[in-house]
């Protein structure tokens, strides 16, 4: 009331009021999610717990980390009914990064109950409902596209976000390990999907243009691999004809179910082995 509001007033100020008002807004929004789910009742009344509001859908959080990706993406593909299993490609050997390679293993660790790959960054979060990650049975789906990214926009993009059968990432015989470090490896992979006869579809009908994802990714970490030494400046831009998944070489140190904000997912710790003599940029400094 007026005159309840005008007493806090003599003794508090505006930020004080500001702040309690968000403490109680928290305290009452708390008492509701107890309340509903039953967990809160009082004591003495029976009858079943009242049923809580619809969850509003949740925005992306800030955390460009696996605590925002997997409940994100779990509530995002079960929201569009899509049956899927995370998994966490973790590489915790002494090398530099190599995206590709841990592609493939994610790939032959997949199981046999899987009938196609999503090679999802985990910094890039779709906001737009609308974008398919449904069955690509027509070719490999590039639904991070570059009309889309945030960042990438040549028209051979095919990083980000890339659907593929499991028989049509066999055709391509997967990626080139001999990418070790940030970046390339999608241009190679490219050229693998041509190479293999297939051809690279992409969303229609998306007017969310460059806000249809969130990119969390920040250019200033692991510095060691945005970088080229001499002779990977020359490999770069070949392409493997030979290496892929017939010669990734690893071993899983661990397999670990977890439940991330109630989102189930399997981390696996990768230990990925390389060839010196064959790409001694693998190692740096």
């Amino acid at each position: 009331s007026p005159q309840i509001l005008g007493l806090l007033a003599g003794k508090f100020s505006i930020f004080q009021l500001f702040f309690a008002a968000l403490l109680l807004g928290f305290a009452s929004l708390l008492w509701l999610q107890l309340s509903c789910s039953g967990e809160a009742a009082p004591p003495g009344r029976g009858g079943p717990p009242r049923p809580c509001p619809p969850e509003p859908p949740a925005p992306p959080a800030d955390d460009p980390s696996l605590l925002a990706f997997v409940p994100y993406m779990h509530r995002f593909l079960s929201k569009k009914r899509i049956r899927h299993h995370i998994l966490v490609l973790n590489q915790v050997d002494h090398f530099r990064f190599n995206r590709a390679s841990l592609i493939n293993v994610g790939f032959l660790e997949s199981g046999n109950d899987t009938d196609y790959i999503a090679m999802h960054d985990v910094d890039l979060l779709p906001l737009n409902e609308q974008l398919d990650y449904g069955f690509p049975e027509a070719g490999p789906f590039h639904v991070a596209s570059p009309e889309l990214h945030p960042l990438y926009h040549y028209k051979t993009y095919v990083g980000g976000i890339l659907l593929l059968t499991k028989q049509h990432y066999e055709m391509c015989n997967g990626m080139s390990n001999r990418f070790w470090g940030w970046g390339r490896e999608d241009d190679e992979f490219y050229r693998r999907i041509k190479g293999a006869g297939l051809q690279v579809r992409r969303p229609s009908g998306i007017t969310t243009g460059y806000e249809t994802f969130q990119h969390l990714h920040d250019p200033a970490w692991r510095k060691r691999d945005q970088k080229r030494i001499a002779a990977q400046k020359q490999e770069q831009f070949k392409v493997d004809r030979e290496g892929g998944l017939n010669n990734v070489r690893y071993r899983i140190e661990s397999r670990t179910a977890l439940s991330v904000a109630g989102a189930p997912c399997t981390v696996l710790n990768i230990l990925l082995d390389c060839d010196a003599s064959e790409t001694p940029w693998c190692t740096f400094g």
